[in-house]
């Protein structure tokens, strides 16, 4: 499984290296809190500096936050590791938590807070903004729950 957990972190690397290019290209020309209308009434672009986890819980709480973070990492790569199988489906999805993971990571670790530029809007909701990293834990979320699903379907 070593070999499997190797293709994980290149793939996670780079979902990692897309998420902190977009972060450093948004950064360098957006001020903070600056608002970029991408398709009116849905999708914009906004700079925010979230010092929290999803919904800016825990906010102020960047060592828990670190540490949780490191502790996601390491469980999740013994994990990969001990498992007797491993499919293409679960190294996209480890691969897409790992990177998004790190992602946010690297933000709290260098600047104390997580970059988030994605920002919706539905029928007048506005959904707290968030980033790739943020996409890519989702995805490899419901990856997974669709694998488990499709697993105790099968049995």
């Amino acid at each position: 499984m070593k070999s499997k957990l190797k293709f994980v972190y290149i793939l996670g690397i780079f979902f990692l290296l897309i998420d902190q290019l977009i972060k450093i290209f948004i950064s360098s020309r957006f001020l903070l809190n600056q608002n970029l209308i991408i398709i009116k009434n849905l999708l914009n672009l906004n700079l925010v500096h979230n010092e929290g986890a999803a919904f800016s819980i825990l906010t102020g709480s960047r060592l828990l936050l670190i540490v949780v973070g490191i502790l996601a990492v390491v469980l999740i790569s013994f994990y990969i590791v001990k498992s007797d199988e491993i499919n293409d489906r679960d190294i996209l999805s480890y691969s897409l938590l790992l990177g998004g993971i790190v992602g946010n990571l690297i933000d709290r670790i260098v600047h104390g807070y997580v970059i988030d530029y994605i920002s919706f809007n539905f029928f007048g909701y506005y959904f707290p903004v968030f980033n790739f990293a943020d996409i890519c834990i989702v995805l490899s979320i419901i990856i997974i729950v669709i694998n488990i699903i499709k697993e105790s379907i099968w049995k």
